[in-house]
């Protein structure tokens, strides 16, 4: 592990990259339990000051999918399911990629979430507590999720529970309190091992970073949004970039709230929005409640919905999902699925 400090950890000016087969061997004392509390810290530390590369982030995460249980889906099941990868530090504000990726489950696209406790730097609210405060079970083993997206077309994933090696790290994490690389690697390990993934992303650099990591992943298609806090969730007071990533290149549009009718400017970002008010947000949408105080949320919703189910190929328009978002939320068939997975919990 020290030869591998020493060369990351010489200063801003002075730090070294470390190539994929360096990284790999650090990455593996680090999982494996041979480095040090002490020798981890410096190091993240040291690479976050010296900002890490393509080929870091691919070690990282190629090493930890190995200490990670992952599922065993069919092939078809595969190529179809979708893994939203959120924040795992979590989000203020409203975290529609719950209540869309339901609708998603109950027209038959198969996805897939995780997320673990909330950490820093921002410790926002995480979707794990989310599903918790809707009754949504977080704790499913590696067969119950199987089961639940085959059954269900949906299943929640507590990340650390299926990667000990990464629960490991928390302590570190927590008292260093910084952005760190693995708050990118934890997003693409791939637990469900699907072939589509949507996840956000704050900067151009950033995404042009992840554009070489993509190439060695086992990805047929990937979208990444300049979503609300670094999330997937497009916003409706603003627009928003989409990046289309596949392995024939990156391609990218814009998201115009005005275009669809559900621009809403009233939004305040200093609004901490908590598990249990989230939950109590989705259930009066889905219950068919139609306030002022959630028509910023319902058209997120609406949004989101629409934009994913155009960007997954299931409709030709963006506007035509939305109709369909419209249908399952009125009709009533998204608080039937939503109650449909919480039943799920109460016969586990």
């Amino acid at each position: 592990m020290q030869q591998w400090l020493k060369e990351v950890a010489r200063g801003k000016k002075g730090s070294k990259d470390l190539d994929y087969h360096e990284t790999s061997q650090l990455a593996e004392g680090i999982f494996s339990g041979e480095a040090t509390t002490a020798q981890i810290a410096a190091y993240l530390v040291a690479e976050r000051i010296k900002t890490e590369t393509s080929e870091e982030l691919l070690a990282f995460i190629h090493t930890l999918q190995r200490y990670t249980d992952r599922l065993n889906l069919p092939s078809d099941i595969q190529e179809k399911t979708i893994d939203f990868a959120g924040p795992y530090n979590g989000r203020h504000s409203f975290a529609a990629t719950i209540p869309v990726s339901l609708l998603l489950a109950d027209y038959g696209v198969p996805v897939f979430l995780s997320a673990s406790d909330t950490l820093p730097p921002k410790y926002g609210t995480s979707l794990k507590t989310i599903f918790s405060e809707l009754g949504v079970a977080v704790d499913n083993g590696r067969k119950e999720a199987e089961k639940k997206i085959m059954d269900s077309n949906v299943a929640f994933a507590n990340t650390e529970q299926y990667s000990p090696s990464l629960a490991k790290l928390r302590s570190i994490r927590e008292e260093i309190g910084v952005r760190t690389l693995f708050n990118t690697v934890e997003k693409l390990i791939n637990i469900s091992k699907a072939k589509n993934v949507m996840l956000g992303a704050f900067h151009r650099t950033a995404i042009n970073k992840l554009e070489g990591v993509f190439k060695e992943l086992d990805y047929n298609h990937v979208y990444i949004v300049q979503g609300l806090e670094g999330s997937e969730d497009v916003p409706v007071h603003r627009n928003s970039f989409v990046f289309d990533w596949t392995p024939n290149g990156l391609n990218s549009f814009i998201v115009k709230p005005k275009d669809y009718g559900l621009e809403y400017k009233e939004f305040d970002k200093t609004i901490k929005l908590s598990a249990n008010e989230q939950a109590a947000i989705i259930r009066a949408i889905f219950s068919g409640e139609e306030t002022q105080e959630h028509q910023y949320h319902y058209y997120q919703i609406l949004l989101n919905a629409g934009l994913r189910y155009y960007l997954f190929k299931i409709t030709g328009s963006i506007e035509e999902g939305i109709k369909i978002a419209e249908e399952q939320i009125k009709s009533g068939r998204a608080l039937q699925k939503l109650q449909e997975i919480q039943k799920d919990k109460c016969e586990a």
